[in-house]
């Protein structure tokens, strides 16, 4: 993918954001760790920056990295995604949003709490607009798969929206980052995908492991690659 586009990962300082922001720097994408708290986000640069020291790689304010990215991704926690959409909505017109929240029951996180518009990216496409594409993916990653970068992915993307140049692009991002990645289909399939993040930790929980994900049979597999 060249050139490769800015990526800014707002909630980036949380478990699955600031790992998919250290997988794309070390890929080599210029990448921004957005925060309500610029000083937590420059604290997780620096916390990234010992596994990736040459990268490109800062922090900065949700709202400033929202502008600044090309590629931009919601990693926040579900509490704050409608607020958090609504106040950056302008901003984010005309760029490629990626949606990596899933909506858990606080209370019980093997149970998935659907919004009123079905999804927690159903959600970001209506607050957004048909102008600006919203394509969910990454859901289904546990973080230790994204912060380990001697781990060799075992696990898929599943890709949903309405935009099927979008859901392209955000395949390449995560072939980029070593992932298997396939498009799942419209937007009415995220449901799907995000629900399956509640039947994973509940594996994980019946299990007593860590970190289970999904694999697709039965297609020809397209490897993901990192990025040198």
């Amino acid at each position: 993918m060249e050139p490769r586009p800015r990526i800014a990962v707002l909630g980036g300082t949380g478990k699955e954001g600031s790992g998919l922001a250290l997988r794309w720097a070390r890929a080599g994408f210029p990448v921004a760790i957005g925060s309500r708290d610029p000083e937590r986000a420059r604290q997780a640069v620096e916390r990234l920056r010992a596994h990736v020291p040459d990268a490109e790689l800062f922090g900065l304010p949700n709202a400033e990295a929202a502008a600044w990215g090309e590629v931009v991704v919601l990693a926040v926690p579900y509490a704050g995604h409608a607020a958090l959409l609504q106040s950056l909505r302008e901003t984010l017109q005309g760029k490629l949003v990626v949606d990596v929240v899933v909506p858990l029951d606080p209370d019980n996180p093997r149970r998935y709490l659907p919004p009123p518009d079905g999804s927690a990216t159903a959600e970001a496409q209506r607050i957004l607009g048909p102008g600006t594409p919203v394509v969910g993916a990454f859901h289904n990653i546990s973080h230790l798969h994204l912060h380990d970068l001697e781990d060799t992915p075992d696990c898929d993307v599943l890709v949903v929206g309405e935009d099927r140049a979008a859901k392209a692009r955000v395949i390449q991002l995560a072939e980029a980052i070593g992932f298997a990645a396939y498009d799942a289909g419209p937007l009415h399939n995220a449901p799907i995908v995000e629900g399956l993040t509640a039947l994973l930790i509940g594996l994980n929980i019946r299990y007593k492991t860590r970190g289970a994900g999904i694999r697709i049979t039965g297609i020809p597999r397209r490897a993901g690659k990192q990025v040198p």
